[in-house]
């Protein structure tokens, strides 16, 4: 008997690289937890490791951002709130830009009707 796969996924098994007990800077609450914004667990809130080393849920450092008193600075260290990717250094003005600009694309998908440029 011959059988022909079609189709198959894989499965894929990831844990953080760090300690259990490790908590967002911002909210307090385990990275394995869920983040106030979010309520629900899950990838839908990554987590963010600055430059400086300290770690914090993407939604938590993205309000802390929002706020003009946190001048772009890390909350813990109160140093340049900066994050490194494949790609290079992003500081914190291009990161909530980014993060803007998905939001906007995503929700441009969500409604599959195309977005008018702000004037």
């Amino acid at each position: 008997m011959r059988v022909r796969i079609k189709e198959w996924n894989a499965v894929a098994s990831w844990r953080w690289d760090m300690p259990e007990d490790e908590v967002c800077g911002i909210c307090r609450v385990q990275f394995d937890g869920t983040c106030p914004t979010c309520k629900f667990p899950g990838d839908d809130c990554s987590l963010l490791i600055g430059k400086c080393g300290h770690s914090f849920h993407m939604h938590c450092l993205l309000t802390w951002i929002a706020q003009e008193s946190s001048k772009g600075l890390c909350p813990m260290c109160r140093q340049s709130m900066a994050y490194t990717t494949e790609l290079g250094m992003y500081t914190a003005d291009i990161f909530l830009l980014e993060f803007e600009w998905k939001k906007n694309d995503d929700e441009s998908q969500d409604t599959h009707q195309p977005t008018e440029p702000a004037s």
